[in-house]
Order: C-alpha cells, then sequence, then structure tokens
C-alpha cells in the first residue's frame, strides 16, 4: 500500500497517495475502455453481411444429462451453462442459448444484419423441386428382406453387448488397480 509522507509528527492517521491512486484508476478506466472497443467493432450498413443459415447444427443432444464446465474464462467459470465465445456471456439454459445465437445481440457481433436476401423465382421454383424429389424418394418402396433385417439387428444387440462387457471388465480393472 502506499502512502504519502507524512508532512506533520502529530498526526497519527494515514494519509494516502492520492495523486498515485487517481493514476491508477484513470489507467484502469482506459483499458476497460479499449477492450470494449476491441471486442465489438461498430460496422456501417453496407459492411453487414445478409443474414445466412448456419453451416452446422447446434448440437444440444450430446450434454443431454451430464454436468460439465465449458469455458476455461475464468469469468464464467463461476456460474454453469453455456458460454458465448463472440459475446462472451454464459446463458444459463439451452433454450436460451438457442435463443442468444439467433438474437440481434449476437448476429451483430457476427457482423450480419437481421435482413434475409430476397429469393428469385428461379430459387423458389428449385427449392420446391427438390422438396418434391425427396418426398417422392421417401414414398418409393424398397424391397423389405426380413431376413437380412433380423441378421443386422442381432449384429447390433451382439455389438452393443461387447461394449457392455468390456465397460465392465474396465471398471473391475479400476477397482482392482
Amino acid at each position: 500500500q502506499k502512502m504519502a509522507q507524512k508532512k506533520d509528527t502529530d498526526s497519527f492517521r494515514r494519509t494516502w497517495d492520492t495523486t498515485h491512486f487517481q493514476q491508477l484508476a484513470n489507467e484502469r478506466a482506459a483499458k476497460e475502455e479499449e477492450a470494449k472497443r476491441v471486442k465489438i467493432p461498430k460496422m456501417k450498413q453496407g459492411e453487414k453481411a445478409l443474414l445466412k443459415p448456419r453451416p452446422q447444427d447446434v448440437d444440444l443432444e450430446s450434454t443431454v444429462g451430464k454436468s460439465i464446465m465449458i469455458s476455461n474464462d475464468p469469468v464464467s467459470q463461476s456460474s454453469a451453462g453455456f458460454y458465448c465465445k463472440v459475446c462472451d456471456c454464459v446463458v444459463k439454459d439451452s433454450i436460451n442459448y438457442l435463443d442468444h445465437v439467433n438474437g440481434r445481440k449476437h448476429q451483430r457481433n457476427m457482423g450480419m444484419s437481421m435482413r434475409v436476401e430476397r429469393s428469385t423465382l428461379e430459387q423458389v421454383k428449385a427449392r420446391f423441386a427438390a422438396h418434391k424429389k425427396k418426398a417422392e424418394a421417401k414414398l418409393e418402396v424398397r424391397e423389405y428382406d426380413l431376413d437380412a433385417e433380423v441378421a443386422a439387428q442381432r449384429e447390433e444387440e451382439e455389438r452393443v453387448r461387447a461394449e457392455k462387457r468390456e465397460k465392465r471388465k474396465q471398471r473391475k480393472r479400476k477397482g482392482k488397480g
């Protein structure tokens, strides 16, 4: 702790070096302001990309029933939930996480505007044709081989049993070791 030099010997109270601490506070405020400017860059309307679909699905089913800490960030380790690297925030559950990822603030931080590109007539027709082909492919009757289906089901059951046996063996080895 920095204290100022005692000006008179009769004073028994501490006197703090206010200029030093004011300088530290100003430096900290400047760093925080710089961090805000770096984190969310302001984009002009012309620079923002139009809203696009995500190339990958958001995988929430893989963490069902598990308790895991998702982030290495010391700020977010104090609370559990889903961590968004782009916005540097923690969301408590999967529904709110999906709302956040699809929300305006997150999309703006990703550099997207909330406007969608207008589709042309040809694009719409092509999309309808693709959906029609997909529906027709599902309706096609395929030959059903009962013996092959039963054999595949037996193989799957045998594989599951073998995995369970292997897990039991590993638990026994850990218990003995």
